[in-house]
């Protein structure tokens, strides 16, 4: 039997492993500070426990100070297996952190135990992003247990808040170990994709997240020309904001939506009865700006627009940015990981994978800043943040074939 053949039979057989897999990483909730948990400890200390046992040449927690965290620190995991080809290594990123469930009569289940059906798994987690580390994880341990050699250096990252802007995940791990990427390495993020496994994001827009505060006179519900309804004034300026699509109306084909998107969001609870008109409201809202247009740009317009609407209605308003990420330059389409991918994907799945931009954010923006190409691919439903999150089996097998490939440089 052909060697790849017998560690893809290897990986088709791994169903029961996926399944007990995420029971294990779903139970162990990984909340950070910000989203109302203590952080990833319980989640990254079983993933070092599971993968000390399959022997890494590295393997290294890296702790981010984080005052508001567990034991004062957000965990961080790196591993890497030696291959017969030293370097470049091949690297897959996936992020222990997860999002709130929400509104949990919305779920078919307990957030944090998963739901067997078929071939779907539910659960908080599932694909965002416990698909990418489980298909990285199994790859592995096909190749391992084959008895065949490693051929390409095979590495395994596990980072802390991606979630709420990588602080103390990606970025803190960049900054302080550096070393342990070169930009000849294949990196891959499995933190985002399509049905079919064939885009793969080489580029993102910027992030923006703007908040508005807008401020009236509070006052009693049955004499509202005593007050001045602050929930007025942003229901006013929400709809103003949509000038910022005429402002920013360039379309790029590379990213999909191919324009910039200016949404508004959350919204802060202001008064706690029906019958007092607030006199404070605070709502946010959330840019994808293509990166033809300058970040600063955006804020500017932004404050314009708010000017405009406060001088019209005489409300005070003040507009700050809660966060900001402007977008790095994007991996060439002829990388070597892409390349990589590409081959990978046909031979497993048949199909052309081809590069892309999306709009979401994730962690290889930080791999790119620092000079080092990354890809962001995984086969998935994109159910990422909602009720009744849910990954099927049958990617997960399928993306754990494609790592296979990649690491043993499969030439089919």
């Amino acid at each position: 039997m052909n060697k790849m053949n017998h560690i893809y039979e290897m990986i088709d057989a791994y169903r029961d492993e996926v399944i007990q897999l995420q029971r294990d990483l779903t139970a162990r909730v990984a909340l950070g500070p910000l989203n109302g948990g203590t952080g990833e400890h319980e989640k990254v200390d079983f993933i070092h426990q599971l993968l000390r046992r399959m022997k890494p040449d590295l393997i290294q927690e890296i702790h981010a100070p984080d005052e508001k965290a567990r034991d004062g620190y957000r965990p961080n995991l790196v591993a890497r297996w030696e291959g017969l080809q030293k370097d470049p290594a091949v690297w897959v990123l996936a992020h222990a952190d997860i999002v709130p469930p929400g509104n949990l009569s919305l779920w078919e289940c307990d957030p944090y135990h998963i739901k067997v059906d078929g071939d779907r798994v539910y659960g908080r987690g599932v694909e965002d992003n416990q698909h990418g580390f489980v298909s990285a994880y199994l790859a592995l341990k096909a190749i391992l247990d084959s008895g065949e050699p490693l051929k390409r250096s095979f590495g395994l990252i596990i980072v802390a808040d991606e979630e709420t802007g990588s602080q103390y995940g990606l970025s803190y791990v960049l900054k302080h170990h550096g070393q342990l990427f070169t930009p000849s390495d294949l990196i891959i993020v499995p933190d985002a994709g399509n049905e079919n496994g064939t885009m793969i994001e080489i580029a993102e827009k910027s992030m923006l997240w703007l908040k508005f505060t807008i401020t009236g006179r509070q006052c009693h519900a049955s004499t509202p020309q005593k007050g001045q309804n602050s929930l007025v004034g942003a229901a006013e300026l929400i709809l103003a904001l949509a000038e910022l699509k005429k402002k920013f109306p360039l379309s790029n084909p590379l990213f999909s939506p191919p324009v910039s998107t200016f949404e508004p969001t959350k919204i802060e609870a202001n008064v706690s009865n029906v019958n007092t008109i607030p006199g404070r409201d605070v709502f946010y809202a959330d840019c994808r700006i293509l990166p033809d247009y300058p970040v600063d740009e955006v804020i500017a317009t932004a404050r314009e627009i708010a000017k405009s609407v406060g001088a019209r209605t005489g409300f005070k308003i003040e507009v700050e940015t809660a966060h900001r990420h402007d977008a790095a330059l994007p991996t060439p389409s002829d990388a070597q990981v892409v390349k990589a991918l590409k081959k990978a994907v046909l031979k497993i799945t048949g199909q052309a994978a081809k590069p892309m931009g999306i709009g979401g954010g994730t962690v290889a923006a930080f791999f790119r800043e620092a000079g080092l190409p990354a890809a962001v691919w995984s086969t998935c439903p994109d159910t990422a943040h909602q009720p009744n999150e849910y990954c099927l089996i049958s990617q997960v097998i399928s993306d754990a074939k494609v790592f296979a490939a990649i690491c043993q440089d499969d030439e089919g």
